[in-house]
C-alpha cells in the first residue's frame, strides 16, 4: 500500500507592532509543531515586530503599511497557494491562541474546509465576553450556523485552519473590512462551497500588550458586526468565486507574497 505523502502545512501570523509578544509566539509554534512551515506578515509595524521574527528565525513578509488583519492574511494565503501548501493556519501574534490545539485542529480537515478553534464552544469555558460585544457574538454565531448549515459557537475567532480549497478561495477574495477577516470570510468560503466546522479551544491571555475595552467601542463593535453580517449575506460571493482553479506552486519568495 503505498503511503500518505504528509501534508505542508503553513502558519501565517499577522503581526502589527507585536515587538514585545511575536518572539515567544515563534518560540512556541516552532516547538510544538516543529515539521510546519512559519510565515510572520509584519502588517507595516512601527516598532521591531520584523526584526524581532528574523531574531527567532522565523520568515517575515514586511507590508509597506497597515492593511489590518484581512490584507495581512490575504497576503499569507496568496503565499501559501503560490508556493503549494496544503494547509494554512492563522494564529495570532499575542499569544492568545494554544498552538497546543493544532493536532486537533488539522485532524477536522478530514470532514471540512475551514476549521475554527472556538471558544464559547464548552460550558466550562473561562474566557468571557460581556455587554453589546458578546451580544454581537451570540448573534453572528447564530446566523452563520443557519448559513454553514453547522453549529458555530464564535466566528470571530482568527484561530482557524484552511485546506487547499479554502487557501484557492481566500487567496482571491479573502476580505480586509473590518470584520471581514473573520465574519464575511465565512461567508464567502461558504458561498464557495466550502465546508466549515469548530473545535473547543481555550483562548489565554495577551502575552503583552493590552486589548482596548469600553462601553462606545462595545457599541461601535455590534454596530459595525451587524453591518458586516449584511454586507457579506448580500452579495454574490457565489458568481466571484466559481472561476477559481488550482494553481501551479513556484520557489517560495516572501517578498513576493503581497
Amino acid at each position: 500500500m503505498e503511503s500518505v505523502p504528509a501534508r505542508r502545512v503553513l502558519i501565517i501570523v499577522p503581526a502589527w507592532n507585536e515587538e514585545a509578544s511575536i518572539g515567544r509566539t515563534i518560540d512556541e509554534i516552532s516547538a510544538t509543531v516543529p515539521d510546519a512551515d512559519l510565515l510572520i506578515v509584519d502588517d507595516g509595524s512601527a516598532d521591531r515586530t520584523a526584526a524581532e521574527a528574523e531574531r527567532h528565525g522565523a520568515r517575515v513578509c514586511r507590508l509597506p503599511y497597515n492593511l489590518g488583519v484581512g490584507g495581512a492574511m490575504r497576503t499569507g494565503y496568496r503565499y501559501a497557494l503560490r508556493n503549494g501548501y496544503d494547509v494554512a493556519v492563522q494564529i495570532d501574534a499575542d499569544g492568545q491562541h494554544d498552538p497546543r490545539y493544532l493536532t486537533e485542529l488539522l485532524e477536522r480537515l478530514d470532514t471540512a474546509d475551514v476549521v475554527i478553534g472556538a471558544r464559547f464552544a464548552t460550558p466550562d469555558d473561562p474566557y468571557r465576553v460581556r455587554g453589546p460585544r458578546r451580544w454581537a457574538m451570540i448573534l453572528l454565531a447564530w446566523v452563520l450556523s443557519r448559513v454553514a448549515g453547522t453549529r458555530l459557537t464564535d466566528v470571530t475567532s482568527g484561530f482557524r485552519v484552511a485546506n487547499r480549497r479554502a487557501i484557492q478561495v481566500f487567496a482571491a477574495h479573502y476580505p480586509a473590512e473590518y470584520l471581514g477577516d473573520t465574519v464575511e470570510s465565512l461567508v464567502i468560503a461558504q458561498r464557495a462551497g466550502c465546508r466549515i466546522t469548530q473545535v473547543p479551544v481555550t483562548m489565554r491571555a495577551r502575552a503583552a500588550g493590552q486589548a482596548s475595552q469600553s462601553p462606545l467601542k462595545a457599541a461601535v463593535y455590534l454596530s459595525r458586526a451587524i453591518v458586516a453580517l449584511v454586507l457579506a449575506l448580500v452579495r454574490d460571493w457565489s458568481s466571484q468565486t466559481e472561476h477559481l482553479t488550482p494553481t501551479t506552486p513556484t520557489t517560495p519568495n516572501p517578498g513576493s507574497a503581497a
